[in-house]
């Protein structure tokens, strides 16, 4: 895989530190996108249950519709099947960590994210702000955002611009 360069570096560097919500951009990695179950089975892989994550390993796939699905890993898989498409190029990821990243996250984001509602594991396409972002809780107080990377400084912008509330 080529060397990609993170389109948030600039901005994660400037970032200022807070306790309340941490906000870090996520190594580049391979992303395929998988309109089959078929397709997912012959990768060795089984389907995630409706809205959610399955990790095994180093992959983890995530429900995106009843038949597409999102493959995230380290390593670079050989695409198998005509509905199986690499966009690893098309989108970043920053992580909102901390007891208040829920609360920053709503700021731009009207979803209930009570664990109740939207508990660890879950995923799911939604707006932010004006940005269609893919929403991953993979930890009670930490979400992952995957946004395509010409949104991903506007994305960073409105959660930073919620973070102010909390610095000191």
């Amino acid at each position: 895989m080529a060397e990609r360069v993170h389109p948030l570096a600039p901005l994660a560097a400037g970032s200022s530190a807070c306790p309340a919500a941490t906000l870090s951009a996520q190594p580049p990695m391979t992303r395929l996108l998988i309109r089959s179950k078929a397709d997912l089975a012959a990768m060795g892989l089984r389907p995630p249950d409706v809205c959610r994550a399955c990790t095994s390993g180093d992959r983890t796939v995530l429900w995106l519709g009843p038949d597409e699905f999102l493959l995230l890993t380290s390593v670079e898989p050989a695409p198998a099947g005509a509905s199986v498409v690499d966009v690893s190029h098309r989108d970043t990821a920053l992580t909102v960590s901390g007891p208040r990243a829920a609360w920053v996250v709503n700021a731009f984001c009207t979803l209930d994210l009570h664990e109740t509602a939207f508990p660890v594991g879950m995923c799911t396409r939604t707006l932010f702000g004006k940005a269609t972002i893919l929403l991953w809780r993979i930890a009670p107080d930490t979400f992952r955002i995957d946004v395509a990377r010409s949104f991903a400084p506007y994305v960073w912008a409105c959660l930073e611009e919620a973070r102010r509330e909390f610095l000191p």
